[in-house]
Order: C-alpha cells, then structure tokens, then sequence
C-alpha cells in the first residue's frame, strides 16, 4: 500500500487508526448482547446508549430519534418503505417525489413503490445537477407521502437546498391531512459539509460509517416522530422494534468515534479539501480537450470530470498501474453495465459519459500528491488518446 494515492473516498474510505483502537475491546473483550439480562448485556446496552447519545450531541438530535441499521443502503430502505407502510397509505398508493440522480438505494424502492401502485414526480436538474427547491411546491399531490433528496450527489458532489425544501413541506403540512415526510439522503454530506439536524428541516436522516473512516456494515437513520414509520423487518425488538437483529456494537462504537473524529475536525477538513479539489480543477484544465462535470461550488471531496476520446474504464485501470485509484462513479454501480444514470440525467453526451471518472478526495492527502496525479493523469490520458487514434 506504500505510495498509493487513492482517491476513491466517496465509494470506501479506510478505517482511521483511533476508530479501531475504539473498536477493540468490544470483539472479545466486552462483547455481550445488549439484549441480554446479565453483566454482560447490561455492559453491551449501557455501551449502545451511550453511543447513541453521543451521535444525538453531535448532530443536535434526540437519542430516540437515532436507530442503527447496517448500511445506508439499508437506512434508505427503511426510510422510504416505512413512510409508505403507514397505516393510510398502505391501503391507498400515494405519491413521492425525488430527483433522478439519487442513489440506487433510493431510486430502486421508489421504483418498487411505483410496480405497487404508486406514482412518483422527479425534480428537473440543470447541467450540474441542481434542482430547484420551488419546483417541489408545484409537484406537489393530494396524495404525496414522501419527498425524498440527497443533500450530496455522490457522483458530481452537488449539494441539493434541502433546508429550503424542508421549510416548504413544514409550510405545506400545515394545511394537509395527510402528513409529507421529508427524507435526506446524507450518506456523502457527513463529515463535508455542516449538518445539523434541525437545520435540515427533515424527517428522516440517513448515514454510513464506511464513508467516514468508520467501519463498513453500519448506518444510522434519523427518523422523528412526525415520520410515523413502520417496520418493513420483523424479529426481535431491538432498535426500539423498527430494526431487529443483534445490534453489531463494535460497528457502533467505530461509527460513533469516526463521526466524532470528522466533525470535531470539519472546518479545517474541509479547508484541506477546498485547496485540494482546486488544485485538482486547475490541473485537469490544462489536459487538452478536457471537461469539468461537477459544479464549481459543490461538496469538498468530489470531483467529476470527462477526457473524451478516452474510456473512463480504460483511463481507471491506466492509472491504477501507476498506484492511483479513482473510480467511474458510484461503486454500488461500478460494474454493472449501462451509463451512469446521474450524468445521462443531467444530459451529458454518450462520449463525456463513457469518458468520465470521479475523484473523491480524503484530508490526508497533500498538495504533492494531487500535483503528481494531474502529471500523470495527463501523461496518461495523452497516451491513451495516441493508441487509439
């Protein structure tokens, strides 16, 4: 691994070292089941709660409020298709909007939704990925149940207004029987970009550990009262019965501690990243014929980019040789074929699609670094384009 620039934050990023020190003692050491009436569960419980609490200080949220899932895949999941079980709506289809460049994650429940009766209303996007919060008012049915947005597209790193959607589905629940609920697809934005809680005027919240130095199999889900979510899994009781199965604390714990770690360290994190990310835009500007996909004032640590007259797939597996890893887009999709569907959305053409790659960048890497992935992306690309012209 000695001499790697990875710059593939956005799909894994590896687990920081005071994460696992945190996580240790909880494999063989104190490794009860917080279910179970002993010292030993009691431990495990006790160690549960006050993780909890401690990610409710952190993202000014109430302990209640905050249920541990094992992925944000699967936080999304329940979000989505527990808004929809809800007592009225299980009998009656509704409607929900959402964007076209969500997370499969996101857009396959609502395609789910729809092959059960359901209709859904997709926000236009400009060319960089925005949406227009406005636009929501206008979409909006009788029978809309969900509005459902990500706060950072993880392909282009556009952040979407979510608080001003929020502040027009509070205005318009007001006047409603049948409740809107508001859910945020924050997966990519922890740790790059401020988040409060109550800031985003959201029912729902959803977030991943792997994203943040933290350990892949556990996420989080915000979800408050107004949400009236029930569960779509059925066993045991815990996660207060809307998600059953042995909670992984040591899972929880590193979560707990990566979360603690990148926003106790934000402001300048995301300084780092800023001056990176810019260096990184300057550089491939001057790679002939070259083309920046991500909007200038997006997310920190993502960065989209096309080389026509060069196969993203090709350019990856060029750089890799040299120990530089960048990835097409999203990994949940990385192999599976078809173009990405965030940037035929957007309206790319097929050559920009094909010849497009995503840096998404990590506060340890450095200037140097970055200056030597532009030479060599540059030098690669130039020698791609000579073998196939």
């Amino acid at each position: 691994m000695r001499n790697e620039i990875y710059l593939d934050n956005s799909a894994t990023t590896p687990v920081a070292e005071e994460v696992l020190q945190a996580m240790e003692p909880y494999w063989r050491i104190q490794y009860g089941n917080p279910s179970s009436p002993h010292l030993r569960g009691v431990a495990a419980e006790n160690t549960l709660n006050s993780n909890r609490k401690q990610l409710a200080r952190l993202l000014q949220a109430e302990p209640e409020h905050l249920y541990f899932t094992a992925s944000g895949t699967e936080a999304n999941n329940i979000a989505i298709l527990g808004a929809a079980s809800s007592p009225f709506f299980r009998r009656n289809p509704g409607h929900i909007i959402t964007t076209p460049i969500e997370h499969p994650s996101v857009l396959r429940v609502i395609d789910h939704l729809k092959e059960l009766g359901w209709s859904a209303s997709y926000l236009k996007v400009d060319r960089y990925g925005h949406v227009d919060a406005q636009e929501v008012a206008s979409l909006l049915q009788p029978t809309t149940r969900i509005v459902s947005v990500m706060l950072v597209n993880n392909e282009l790193g556009t952040i979407a207004p979510v608080r001003e959607i929020g502040r027009l589905i509070d205005a318009a629940n007001r006047e409603r029987q049948h409740k809107i609920v508001f859910h945020v697809d924050a997966v990519q934005a922890l740790g790059h970009v401020p988040i409060s809680i109550p800031d985003l005027k959201a029912h729902l919240v959803s977030f991943s550990g792997h994203k943040i130095f933290g350990p892949k199999g556990i996420g989080l889900l915000y979800a408050n009262r107004q949400a009236q979510l029930r569960p779509i899994m059925f066993g045991g009781d815990q996660e207060r019965g809307l998600r059953p199965g042995t909670e992984n604390i040591p899972a929880v714990v590193g979560l707990t501690k990566a979360a603690q770690l990148v926003l106790d360290s934000l402001a300048e994190n995301v300084q780092q990243l800023e001056e990176l990310r810019q260096a990184l835009i300057e550089g491939i500007k001057t790679i002939p014929n070259s083309r920046i996909n991500s909007p200038l004032h997006g997310a920190p640590h993502l960065l989209n980019a096309s080389f026509p007259g060069v196969r993203g797939e090709v350019l990856v597996h060029f750089l890799e040789q040299k120990r530089i890893f960048v990835s097409m887009g999203a990994a949940c999709s990385s192999k599976k074929k078809g173009a990405s569907h965030v940037l035929e959305a957007v309206g790319l053409d097929q050559e920009d699609i094909l010849s497009a790659i995503r840096f998404s960048l990590a506060p340890t890497l450095t200037l140097d670094q970055i200056q030597y992935v532009v030479y060599s992306l540059k030098e690669t690309v130039e020698e791609i384009r000579n073998i196939y012209i």
